[in-house]
């Protein structure tokens, strides 16, 4: 024990030990931190490996045979982050058990929720700035690695896809080529851009990264997936720096539009005005989406008055750029340069401002005059060469209008072809004859279209406009009277019938010659080309049966393949012959066309089913008597007796009902005949009408 020396004081000597204690545990206390911190950097990680490995192990246990576990489990420390969806709660319980069973594990954080039906079944595709995101619902069939690895191909190399996606049943069919078209298309949009299949529908929302890559998007849209349908497309144009809209016309006065457009609606709205401004009609659309215009200004105004500046020139372009307006190329006369001088400085949209104007004239060419009648008006437009010439027109047209306002939109213009105002003379009274109608003169060319009330009226004008024309002037007429068909010429005729006789003919059923309903559609187009092309004629060719063994026999000969030279014309004849000679018959019991259905149909299917069983025959001819007591012993006639000629086979039968319903149709007996040789076609091809005109 120890002592104290002589004099000292206990009490004194007591705080100074306590105060030792409490600095002996500060003391020791910075050791301990820094032997747990040694600890914890040692044992942490190997404890994280553990419980990691062990948790994997039992992550993979859920999966079934050939496919992904659906549960997926992260290690933070010694807690287990978990995430999956299991098949049911059974499922998910004992994934759970086992995994708060292993040891050294503090806690398990989830969610770990159960397949369930999505209905509607909605997957989402977001691109942002470091790869693409994807949310909603993905099939439960499917596990994550396998849906990444075949979403790979569709997305730009090294971009991260992060599957958030849960597992769900009632996918559509197809899902993993429609997710891979989709996210392809997302790589047209920019960062924030999205794209949604909600079941069977695609819908887009976002903005296109470039003008080539809207373009691409928007015809890719138009091969979707087999089954996919598109939902809402909102996709906005890309944004450009330097937007430009032009207007150019060309000599023959069409227009062409370049440049871009803010949007679909707008395009549409400038092509319909276009359409209007061109004076041929012809209009070249080479418009981009894109946005970049100054919100100032109004794109469809501004597009209305380059049209109309447009509409003041022979050929040139207008331009709008860095907002302001440019002109280049040829005014339409010397009025139209100070009518284009007013419209920049007053009449330009809000935003505007007039540009560059470097404009020329020229004499007309050609020179057109136009006039049109059409209800309760009658308008000319384009150019005269004088004002005593347009007064004279004009004097005419009055003196001959009784109801009609007369609407004069000519100009003043030089280049007129001599002898212009003597033509208008003349074409202003037949003009003024038609009940409606359009005359234009180009140059010394005249064309007067309409109807006139009367056919031989339309004859006498057509007569007398020709005649009456200056020397060196033409004139052509093409008019109409009511209730009049207007005749074709005979290279449309081929081209209307090549476009109506595509695909095979009509096929009989088995062993019948009987028209069928379905035929009548297409016999009537054929017979309604017929009445407006007189030059037309048919060739028509029967075919056979697959088990008729004369048919099989027999070569076949498409319709398409008959060329005019492999019917000779004793041939043709014999056809025309043979049709001509049914046409007799049936004007001698005129009959109308009868459908099933209509009122004596029956009566018809029955002559169609006489028809085919009945054959065209010629007596039999006797050999001529001989005395028998001149015929040497055992000396016949030099002639047999003559047999019957055989009736036509079921092909020729099948031809003769289709000739005549087209002759009870309407068609004059040389305009069809049924091809004779024995020619029979293939089953599958039907009947052949070819057009051998």
């Amino acid at each position: 024990m120890r002592h104290l020396p002589p004099g000292s004081d206990v009490s004194a000597a007591s705080p100074f030990r306590d105060r030792c204690r409490r600095l002996g545990w500060a003391v020791g206390l910075p050791g301990l931190a820094a032997i747990l911190g040694v600890s914890a950097a040692w044992i942490t990680p190997r404890v994280e490996d553990r419980l990691g490995a062990e948790a994997d192990a039992i992550a993979r246990a859920t999966a079934e045979p050939g496919a992904e576990p659906w549960l997926r489990v992260a290690v933070a420390g010694r807690d287990l982050i978990l995430n999956g969806e299991a098949a049911d709660a059974a499922t998910r319980d004992t994934a759970h058990r086992r995994l708060a069973a292993l040891p050294g594990v503090r806690r398990l954080v989830g969610p770990v929720g159960l397949v369930a039906l999505a209905s509607p079944f909605v997957w989402i595709a977001t691109r942002s700035r470091d790869g693409v995101d994807l949310t909603g619902s993905r099939p439960a069939e499917i596990g994550v690695g396998a849906l990444a690895e075949q979403l790979a191909p569709a997305l730009e190399p090294g971009t991260p896809l992060r599957d958030q996606a849960h597992a769900a049943l009632g996918g559509p069919p197809d899902f993993t080529a429609a997710a891979t078209y989709a996210l392809a298309r997302l790589r047209a949009l920019t960062p924030g851009s999205r794209i949604m299949l909600e079941d069977t529908r695609l819908s887009i929302l976002g903005e296109a990264a470039s003008v080539s890559d809207d373009e691409a998007l928007r015809a890719a849209l138009t091969d979707l997936p087999m089954g996919y349908s598109l939902g809402r497309i909102a996709i906005l144009p890309a944004m450009i720096p330097n937007f430009r809209f032009v207007v150019t016309r060309s000599a023959e006065g069409g227009l062409d539009l370049s440049g871009y457009v803010v949007s679909d609606a707008v395009r549409a709205e400038i092509r319909g005005e276009a359409a209007a401004a061109a004076e041929n009609g012809q209009v070249m659309d080479r418009m981009r989406n894109a946005r970049g215009l100054p919100p100032e200004i109004d794109a469809a105004a501004m597009a209305r008055v380059a049209l109309q500046l447009a509409g003041l020139m022979q050929e040139g372009s207008v331009t709008v750029a860095e907002a302001r307006v440019s002109l280049s190329g040829v005014a339409m006369d010397a009025q139209a340069i100070p009518e284009i001088d007013t419209l920049l400085r007053t009449g330009l949209p809000a935003g505007l401002a007039r540009g560059d104007v470097a404009l020329t004239t020229r004499p007309l060419s050609p020179y057109r005059v136009a006039m049109r009648r059409d209800g309760d008006s009658v308008t000319l437009t384009g150019h005269l060469p004088d004002t005593a010439t347009r007064e004279a027109l004009l004097g005419t047209l009055r003196a001959r209008l009784f109801r009609e306002r007369l609407i004069d939109r000519t100009r003043l213009g030089q280049g007129a072809p001599a002898e212009l105002a003597r033509a208008l003379q003349v074409t202003a009274g037949s003009f003024t004859l038609l009940a409606k109608g359009e005359a234009r003169i180009a140059d010394r060319s005249v064309t007067l279209t309409g109807e006139s009330l009367y056919p031989q009226g339309a004859r006498r004008i057509a007569v007398d406009l020709s005649a009456a024309m200056p020397q060196g002037w033409n004139a052509e007429t093409t008019l109409t009277s009511p209730g009049a068909t207007a005749v074709r010429t005979p290279e449309a005729c081929v081209t209307a019938f090549d476009a109506g006789a595509a695909g095979p003919g009509p096929v009989f059923s088995p062993g019948s010659a009987t028209l069928k309903p379905a035929f009548y559609p297409r016999l009537d187009a054929i017979a309604a080309l017929a009445k407006t092309c007189p030059t037309l004629r048919l060739l028509i060719t029967g075919h056979g049966d697959p088990s008729d063994p004369a048919a099989s026999a027999k070569t076949a000969v498409a319709n398409s393949t008959l060329d005019k030279t492999a019917v000779d014309k004793p041939t043709v004849e014999s056809a025309v012959e043979s049709t001509a000679s049914l046409e007799a018959t049936r004007l001698e019991k005129p009959e109308t066309v009868k459908r099933p259905g209509d009122k004596g149909s029956d009566k018809q299917d029955s002559k169609d089913k006489s028809l085919a069983k009945t054959a065209p025959k010629t007596a039999p001819k006797t050999a001529p008597k001989t005395d028998s007591a001149k015929r040497a012993p055992g000396q016949t006639d030099a002639k047999p007796a003559a047999t019957a000629e055989p009736g036509p086979d079921l092909a020729q039968q099948r031809a003769l009902a289709i000739v005549d319903y087209l002759l009870q149709a309407g068609l004059r007996p040389d305009q069809v005949a049924i091809a004779a040789g024995g020619t029979v076609r293939p089953a599958a091809e039907g009947v052949g009408i070819a057009n051998r005109s």
